[in-house]
């Protein structure tokens, strides 16, 4: 703003409404409002004729990227919408300035929108790159975190499961026979946790010993049904309503026990999520565009904080007081053997809703 591309008369035209722009389709509202105060304040400073054009732009390109950021944010293909939300902007942007700065030349309208929109353009390119390789620096870091928990795994597993199962038959004998009150009392509870102990080192089995699988056309419509209807009485149980949205009957690729298991573990940690009574909703949505099935399970569970939710999926982490975070850790894994992709979003004391997408192969009409 302190160096205007040009300056005619009085006008000042520079590049201050991109950033207006991006702050505000990628921030939201309170830091692009921010952004428009501090643009608008420096604007009064320069001063001159068209003080309050000036402002109107910087506003009008705030309010533009209001109404359309939720849009841009619906799909992957942020550049092209990007590239439709500078030219609404430019259209209106001309047309303001056409009817009050009149002695400005063809010349200068093409000059100066061309170097707007290609600016604009390369500014949401750079982020969008940038984000994509945050995303593949911070797989690459699980991926690590999942190979030392495996490796871990594969040398402590089998040591601990066999007296484990030892000190589980000796349990099961003694308490058959024995007239001590106290083991009678307790015995069922040393076995549930032995039981409890033993799945665990099943799950570390997993980690190190990833299970064989084969890439198939799955019908997601059906999986989704059964993992529904195997979980519906746990639902009953806790007082939780299973919802689901089966308008779409389509075909995935991937393996049919890897997405149950996932699908299972997903539901499984909504319906524990809630502590009286609530509900599930399971949505099962076609993108034809981007030929990927977008699955959406969302609970008005108890949530979880900004720090809690970048903690999911890794080793030992976990949100219940009986758990050891393996069972989010191996979905994360499952899904992604197979080519799909898990989003965790989540609201403290308002809910979670986890996002998973699958390679789309056909609908079945």
């Amino acid at each position: 703003m302190a160096y205007p591309i040009e300056t005619l008369g009085e006008t000042n035209f520079d590049l201050r409404m991109i950033a207006i722009l991006v702050v505000t389709l990628y921030a939201g509202w309170v830091p692009g409002l921010i952004t428009v105060i501090i643009v608008s304040i420096i604007r009064i400073i320069i001063g001159g004729t068209f003080l309050h054009i000036g402002i109107l732009v910087s506003v009008t390109a705030f309010i533009i990227a209001l109404i359309f950021r939720r849009w841009f944010h619906s799909s992957t293909l942020r550049i092209l919408k990007a590239s439709y939300i500078a030219l609404i902007y430019l259209i209106i942007y001309i047309i303001i300035i056409y009817f009050v700065v009149s002695f400005l030349e063809l010349n200068f309208y093409i000059v100066y929108f061309i170097a707007f929109f290609v600016t604009f353009i390369s500014i949401i390119y750079i982020i969008e790159t940038l984000i994509k390789f945050n995303k593949q620096f911070d797989e690459m870091v699980y991926m690590d975190k999942l190979t030392t928990t495996g490796q871990m795994a594969a040398s402590i597993a089998h040591e601990i499961r066999n007296p484990i199962t030892t000190v589980r038959g000796f349990i099961q004998f003694m308490q058959q026979d024995t007239s001590d009150e106290k083991l009678k009392q307790f015995s069922p509870l040393i076995l549930e946790e032995l039981d409890r102990t033993n799945m665990i080192i099943t799950n570390y089995l997993k980690l190190a010993k990833p299970e064989p699988y084969e890439l198939s056309n799955v019908n997601i419509d059906k999986v989704l049904m059964d993992s529904i209807e195997l979980l519906r009485p746990l639902g009953n149980f806790s007082n939780v309503t299973l919802e689901y949205d089966n308008a779409e009957n389509c075909y995935v690729k991937g393996d049919t026990q890897h997405i149950k298991q996932s699908l299972l573990n997903v539901i499984k940690n909504a319906i524990e999520s809630i502590d009286k009574r609530g509900v599930v909703k399971i949505l099962n949505l076609v993108d034809y565009q981007n030929e990927v099935v977008t699955i959406i399970i969302k609970d008005n569970g108890k949530g979880m904080t900004k720090d809690e939710l970048k903690q999911i999926g890794l080793p030992f982490y976990t949100t219940k007081t009986k758990g050891t975070g393996l069972g989010s850790m191996i979905t994360n894994r499952l899904i992604r053997q197979i080519g799909g992709t898990i989003n965790y979003e989540s609201e403290l004391g308002k809910g979670t809703t986890v996002t998973i997408t699958f390679q789309l192969v056909s609908k079945k009409s």
